[in-house]
């Protein structure tokens, strides 16, 4: 069968089994492998009016193939696809992607150690020499965190963070939690706030503060929280989750459940930093909140982008950092901008918050 399965990775189509037939002493006799575009798709979501995309067009090719004294024989082969193939596309099909045991070690150790997936990734691909020598994409590997983090919880510690949650309900009403399972009823995602948060979002909740870079607890879940300011300058949590995966579904979820704790009202202005999956969930839930970048997180970056330049450690830096903290208006800031960018010759730089 691996020969098929080669066959379909150089012509350019994927491969699924579509039918396995075992004998007395439990092995494989017969089987059917065919294209995965065969079949026709099935409806998973209730939303009638969008409903999801599909690659099935009702393909009909496929091969039988029968055991016959210990080796298999195609008994069938009808290789007419009602599509087109894409054999440059090949290695992106499901069939053929494989996350390998070496790279789920990398992969665990990176998490635990609290590495964002987008950096984890990257060092793969730059490990690799290229995406086009990854037989992965990155969202298989999101896929395998995603699962050994629930490995890694255990049904005792979703237990016990169920009956926490239970008894702070009981002895407070206010008090908010939801928890939100996967299709094996296992832990995914878990959302709280206490009386006092959902008080003082009444009062300072304009602007909310959002970021999962703090902290990575010991089962590898990123603790995500939502910070205020009080009217004395310092920050009061709002909320708090902690999630299994930093992609747009996940936010979504945690998103809609924090403005679900909140009455629905949302902040006037979110400040996050600049991970792209957070800011598609931002504008699906929070569509007419202003979004802005945490200045520190750029600033983080500057060295990384800057410091090839000659200058940047003698003036270069200095002048970044007047720009950014001592101008008041907005005029101001954009004068010395301007002034920034002409100066140093930067207007081609292709990294976005210096253009």
């Amino acid at each position: 069968m691996d020969y098929y399965k080669q066959y379909a990775k150089k012509s350019g189509f994927g491969v699924m089994i579509r039918r396995t037939d075992k004998g007395d002493d439990e092995t494989v006799r017969y089987v059917t492998l065919g294209c995965a575009r065969g079949g026709k798709a099935r409806n998973r979501t209730l939303n009638v009016a969008r409903p999801r995309p599909t690659g099935k067009t009702e393909c009909k090719a496929k091969i039988n193939a029968l055991k016959v004294d210990g080796k298999f024989r195609m008994t069938t082969v009808h290789n007419i696809h009602n599509h087109g193939l894409s054999p440059n596309k090949s290695r992106f099909f499901r069939c053929n992607r494989e996350v390998s045991d070496s790279v789920k070690r990398v992969l665990d150790i990176n998490d635990m150690a609290g590495i964002r997936m987008n950096k984890s990734f990257g060092s793969l691909v730059v490990g690799a020499g290229g995406f086009e020598n990854l037989p992965f994409l990155e969202k298989d590997c999101r896929n395998y965190i995603d699962n050994a983090r629930h490995l890694r919880l255990g049904k005792g510690g979703a237990e016990a963070l169920r009956e926490y949650f239970c008894r702070m309900q009981y002895k407070n009403p206010g008090f908010f939690a939801l928890i939100d399972l996967d299709d094996d009823g296992r832990l995914r995602n878990v959302f709280w706030a206490d009386p006092r948060s959902r008080a003082a979002y009444q009062y300072f909740g304009d602007v909310v503060t959002f970021d999962t870079t703090y902290l990575i607890n010991r089962y590898g879940m990123p603790f995500a929280p939502f910070v205020g300011v009080n009217h004395h300058g310092q920050s009061i949590l709002l909320g708090a989750g902690l999630i299994s995966s930093e992609d747009t579904e996940t936010f979504v979820w945690l998103f809609q459940t924090w403005l679900q704790c909140m009455d629905g009202i949302a902040p006037k202005a979110i400040i996050t930093d600049q991970d792209r999956a957070m800011k598609n969930a931002i504008a699906i839930v929070f569509p007419e909140s202003r979004h802005r970048l945490c200045l520190w997180h750029i600033l983080k970056k500057v060295p990384e982008k800057l410091s090839s330049y000659a200058s940047y450690k003698s003036v270069m830096k200095n002048a970044l950092m007047k720009c950014v903290y001592d101008t008041q208006t907005v005029d101001e800031f954009e004068k010395c901008w301007d002034h920034f960018i002409t100066s140093y010759k930067l207007h081609e730089n292709a990294f976005k918050f210096i253009h």
